[in-house]
């Protein structure tokens, strides 16, 4: 992000939308208005619209998280400006004829933030820590297909030295898979297979990526001034990144504002360099302006059911099916973004990959799954599920994060369509994404 940005003296040079799509509904993108600082600060003053979780790069699970960890941490490989992988900390990288054996190569004398040489090691330590059941990481199921991660994780295998990724020295690394994974060479540029320093987490337990202070970074940007719970922090240059000489500006002033009447105050003072514009109101006022862009962001939204089997109606696949087909992704999807938004049809987002043939992989997967918004049908399975398990009603809250301007609209539009179903009440309950991240688990 802020390593790509260019400056300029200008003063609001543009107003720009990311749009994306949506499983459930809710937010499907957001639109911002951008500004760029001063030439002669070179910093660029961007803002969170709620508060930082951790950056614990094994347990971090939201895009906020992972938005700073991108900009401060470096993977085996890392990304061009399309999206193609590139070189990162690994210099070049191969394959076996059967895509089982994949060996990378790292840059000679690569160094932590803190001066601690950085080795094929922290990447085997990195991925143990993950996958270890102890760790209790949301993302240690992306590791499935690296040979033994999903025994080690499932505790079925208690030696963590048996996954599949070895240091043959200090600068070559070799991992093993237990079956060929086209997706395998992009997830080497995604923050969960991050290298870690054990000599500096060893003796903090816990505490790893509770304070920007409590981690070191690989990446072209060290991460500064938050506590943890402080609403102002920073990125800064890495001195000890093996390309500084690339970066180019001199860093990201962050401060959290929730309040988006508040954040687009403060960028109309010149205080941010861009807002997002979360209300239909908002783009209404600003999307027929000359410098309105919008760029697509590959991001699905969705709905996560309670499956503790607590809630005895959600493990009846009639009810859930019914609950699926009463979710007007569209209106909601229209509703929230003045229809810049499309509704998702799956849970691959439109245009971020393609089929072996070179089409669109979620257009493909649309024809498949056949979705579309049915109430009729909904309340006969609804109905049906209901006599199957043996229920005359039943409650259900759907939890949103209050953060977020558009989560109650569209908690609303859920509650009107799903108590539609015979039997079903509908409440809402809005907590912080801190919460609803921890209520998640």
């Amino acid at each position: 992000m802020a390593k790509k940005k260019k400056m300029s003296t200008g003063k609001k040079v543009g107003i720009t939308a990311l749009a994306a799509v949506v499983v459930i509904g809710g937010v499907v993108g957001v639109s911002k208005i951008s500004s760029n600082s001063s030439a002669s600060s070179n910093v660029l003053n961007e803002y969170l619209p709620t508060d930082m979780t951790t950056q614990d790069l094994s347990l971090m699970t939201d895009q906020y998280a992972f938005e700073v960890a991108a900009n401060v941490q470096q993977g085996l490989l890392s990304r061009t400006s399309s999206g193609a992988p590139k070189a990162g900390l690994a210099k070049s990288w191969s394959h076996s004829k059967d895509g089982l054996t994949w060996t990378f190569h790292l840059r000679k004398g690569l160094k932590w933030s803190n001066r601690d040489p950085l080795t094929a090691s922290d990447f085997v330590y990195a991925w143990q820590r993950t996958v270890n059941p102890k760790t209790a990481s949301q993302y240690a199921y992306i590791y499935s297909g690296i040979k033994n991660a999903d025994a080690i994780n499932s505790g079925k295998d208690k030696d963590l030295s048996s996954l599949g990724i070895k240091a043959k020295n200090k600068t070559t690394l070799v991992v093993t898979l237990e079956h060929p994974m086209p997706q395998f060479q992009n997830l080497m540029a995604f923050p969960v297979f991050f290298a870690q320093d054990k000599k500096f987490e060893s003796s903090l337990g816990s505490k790893v990526g509770t304070s920007s202070s409590k981690q070191v970074y690989s990446g072209p940007y060290k991460f500064v001034g938050w506590n943890g719970s402080n609403k102002k922090f920073k990125l800064v240059p890495n001195k000890n990144y093996w390309d500084a000489k690339a970066v180019k500006n001199k860093g990201v002033n962050f401060q959290v504002v929730t309040d988006t009447t508040a954040a687009l105050a403060l960028y109309n003072k010149g205080e941010l360099d861009q807002v997002t514009l979360s209300t239909p109101q908002q783009i209404k006022k600003y999307k027929n302006s000359k410098n309105f862009k919008i760029y697509n962001q590959s991001q699905t939204d969705y709905l996560e059911y309670n499956q503790t089997g607590k809630v005895k109606g959600l493990t009846n696949a009639k009810i859930r099916e019914a609950l699926n087909l009463a979710t007007d992704r569209k209106t909601i999807a229209n509703s929230v973004s003045e229809g810049l938004d499309s509704a998702a049809t799956g849970i691959t987002p439109a245009g971020l990959a393609k089929t072996a043939t070179g089409g669109d992989f979620a257009k493909a997967v649309a024809k498949k799954t056949a979705y579309a918004y049915n109430i009729k049908k909904a309340k006969k399975l609804f109905a049906e599920g209901m006599k199957e398990a043996g229920l005359k009603k039943l409650t259900l809250t759907i939890e949103g994060s209050s953060d977020s301007t558009v989560t109650k609209s569209t908690l609303d539009t859920l509650q009107q369509s799903w108590s539609e179903l015979p039997g079903l009440t509908v409440k809402e309950k809005l907590v912080p994404f801190k919460q609803r991240l921890l209520d998640q688990e």
